[in-house]
């Protein structure tokens, strides 16, 4: 677990990382995209592609839940030098936030500047509804053991970080800009995390109201502090697959989270593609 690693054994195991995918291809990578629960059909856009799966990458966490194929994908989408994470892993699957986190490493020490996140969330704000889409403007990450616990890593950033701006505002700005060229419904909100891998209690949701969250989910917010340190310019879109529990008698399945994102995939795809073409 890279929480507990000594920071020369962490910047090793990153370089192996590194390495080992540039061994693989000689594409260098200007945007890094990770790609959440049912989202990643977009991997299969990717021009001139390089797959390579996380098993083989030295030192790479391995997803264990489904909707997360995990494999690494370097290639063009719009003309673009992309690197694309189809598939994550999360704080519930047992891994710290410092592994977690570790492809982010990874893909700024490949030379990513912009770093899109995407995710599959529940709707806390009663003002969303299901199948829409909301850009990040800011976060809660209260239930999120910080990814920088331990040794800093001083190649990467200093040991405090501002996180004001964690998601890079003219991001925000052109997000909303293509969506609305697109004719596509973009919310804008906060992202609130949770741990997992329960859904939330009535409790809880109310909690996350109070706090000022318009959705919850269980995964982005330990890579966006990450992308931070990096200095990363970083944006989020969040797929809202379900309402929270407050306004339903039905629950929450993961099954319910993986339909609604193939769902809503086609739109989601055409605006990540226009935004990666602007970027």
């Amino acid at each position: 677990m890279f929480n507990a690693m000594d920071k020369e054994s962490i910047s090793k195991a990153i370089q192996e990382a590194v390495s080992y995918i540039q061994s693989k291809t000689t594409l260098k990578p200007a945007i890094g995209l990770i790609l959440g629960s049912g989202l990643g059909m977009l991997a299969e856009q990717i021009e001139d592609a390089t797959r390579i799966p996380f098993e083989d990458i030295p030192n790479f966490p391995k997803p264990t839940i489904a909707g997360h194929s995990g494999n690494l994908i370097i290639g063009k989408i719009s003309g673009k030098n992309i690197a694309v994470m189809q598939g994550r892993v999360h704080y519930y699957e047992g891994y710290d936030t410092g592994t977690i986190t570790f492809p982010v490493r990874v893909l700024a020490k490949l030379g990513i500047e912009t770093l899109i996140l995407t995710n599959a969330c529940g709707g806390v704000s009663k003002h969303f509804s299901p199948g829409e889409l909301m850009v990040i403007e800011d976060h809660l990450s209260f239930f999120c053991p910080s990814p920088l616990r331990g040794a800093n890593l001083d190649e990467f950033g200093e040991r405090f970080i501002d996180m004001s701006k964690a998601y890079t505002p003219d991001l925000v700005e052109l997000a909303v800009k293509t969506a609305k060229s697109l004719g596509i419904k973009l919310q804008k909100g906060v992202y609130g995390y949770w741990q997992g891998p329960t859904y939330e209690t009535a409790a809880e949701i109310r909690a996350f109201i109070t706090l000022g969250a318009d959705v919850v989910g269980m995964s982005t917010v330990p890579e966006a502090i990450v992308a931070r340190h990096c200095g990363l310019k970083t944006m989020g879109i969040s797929c809202i697959t379900n309402m929270a529990c407050i306004y339903t008698t039905d629950g929450t399945n993961h099954e319910e989270v993986i339909e609604m994102g193939k769902r809503v995939a086609g739109d989601f795809i055409k605006l990540l593609r226009a935004i990666m073409s602007a970027l």
